[in-house]
């Protein structure tokens, strides 16, 4: 098991990289054409808005007092799956 330091690394290294993928992908809607830009800049929305959800969640635990720390690790590890899901989700369908 990780401990808090290297647990929130972890999931401040995925949000480094859902930042790049937004990155990217921003580049490809600027690159597109009209009618699929306003498609791609939905989707960026929603992936900057589930990476945004994330990063709050993540600044909550790492606020968090020792005590409260397994309680709401517990909780972080679903909203985190859910938001990860969801994020993976906009992903694929802007591809």
């Amino acid at each position: 098991m990780l401990d808090r330091d290297q647990y929130i690394e972890k999931a401040k290294a995925k949000l480094d990289e859902w930042n790049a993928e937004i990155a990217r992908m921003q580049a490809k809607a600027d690159a597109a054409e009209a009618d699929a830009k306003a498609e791609y800049q939905k989707q960026l929305d929603e992936m900057r808005e589930k990476r945004d959800e994330a990063e709050a969640r993540l600044t909550e635990l790492r606020n968090a007092s020792d005590s409260a720390w397994t309680d709401m690790k517990a909780g972080f590890d679903t909203a985190w799956q859910n938001v990860s899901n969801a994020f993976e989700n906009a992903m694929s369908r802007f591809r």
